[in-house]
């Protein structure tokens, strides 16, 4: 459930923006959506921003809203967009942004860059928090982007069913999907609440369901007890095979490597795997190889965008809020 769906904050912070070039517009994180522990009403909103234009966008934006960028604003709307595409993730965040009386954060990613991520995982950033509800501003018109964002949700669907077990619970699976862009990801070991997780699913489990009910319903070899809220799979070699069939083909790439099995048919190594149900822990490390390179580059790339002093105060937010989570975490426990 939203913390506070409040569609007319969001409309009012999107006009302070470019829309010309912009495709599509989502929020997303703590200052949308309930989590577990975190009950502060003014937590800073996250957005995204997926432009068919960025050179055009960032100049546009740079001319209405000159002091959202950090000293990298002196390179120019081509500079910003050679850092934005070639560095990182492709996505240039602008941090502690005050707008409508909130905090802001907003990512600029390139419409294509965005597709591509969500249809082949080439580095799970933007796509990883697709797989988690988020509060859709802006609806796009094109029909491949939005076929990708549904195919990304079927990437997790998939990804998740081959690293689990053949019983589960709709909690354990939403948490596996949730968990996916979290794995790898070394902000978890230092500066991330251990438990964001749990606390993203557990508060918003409605949402959950609803995001992927059309796909547990429709999905081959699954069966969704609704009632009982519990979870089925078939795990035979043939089940286990068309489901590496349906991994998002850098997550397949990264299978196959890590599997050593010198073989020049793709479609012959996961006969193997499936044969020998061997693919989870392949599954496992191959997302957090994709994750791991990702987020180290895009946070280095963030000390630069948000400037020396908003990545201080950035940081010590996620401190605190990484610290408070530790702490529920052993209250919880010594109860």
């Amino acid at each position: 459930m939203a913390v506070n769906v409040n569609r007319f904050l969001f409309t009012r912070i999107l006009g302070h923006f470019p829309q010309q070039e912009m495709t599509l517009a989502f929020a997303y994180g703590s200052g949308v959506f309930k989590q577990i522990g975190n009950t502060n009403p003014d937590n800073m909103i996250d957005f995204v921003f997926a432009v068919d234009d960025p050179v055009s966008w960032h100049r546009k934006n740079m001319d209405r809203n000159p002091s959202h960028y950090s000293a990298l604003r002196f390179l120019g709307p081509k500079g910003i967009t050679v850092v934005q595409d070639r560095l990182g993730a492709g996505v240039y965040y602008n941090t502690l942004v005050r707008c409508e009386k909130r905090l802001i954060k907003y990512g600029v990613v390139s419409t294509s860059t965005l597709k591509s991520d969500l249809i082949h995982w080439d580095t799970l950033y933007l796509g990883g928090r697709l797989h988690k509800p988020v509060e859709i501003i802006k609806r796009t018109s094109d029909t491949k982007l939005f076929n990708a964002m549904r195919q990304n949700q079927w990437n997790a669907l998939y990804t998740s069913l081959l690293m689990l077990p053949e019983q589960i619970s709709e909690e354990y699976l939403f948490k596996c999907i949730a968990g996916l862009s979290y794995s790898g990801d070394f902000r978890m070991v230092f500066g991330e609440d251990k438990n964001k997780v749990h606390n993203i699913v557990k508060g918003n489990m409605m949402e959950f369901r609803k995001y992927y009910k059309r796909m547990l319903e429709s999905t081959e070899h699954i069966y969704w007890n609704k009632k009982k809220r519990r979870i089925e799979q078939d795990r035979s070699p043939a089940c286990l095979y068309s489901h590496m069939e349906q991994l998002p083909s850098n997550l397949k790439n990264e299978v196959v490597r890590l599997s050593g099995i010198k073989h020049s048919d793709v479609q012959e190594v996961f006969t193997i795997l499936a044969r020998e149900k061997a693919c989870t822990d392949l599954v496992k490390q191959g997302v957090k190889n994709i994750v791991k390179s990702s987020t180290k580059t895009q946070s280095i790339k963030g000390i630069f965008t948000a400037g020396l002093s908003k990545t201080y105060v950035y940081s010590m937010k996620k401190l605190t809020k990484m610290w408070k989570g530790g702490k529920q975490q052993q209250q919880s426990k010594s109860s």
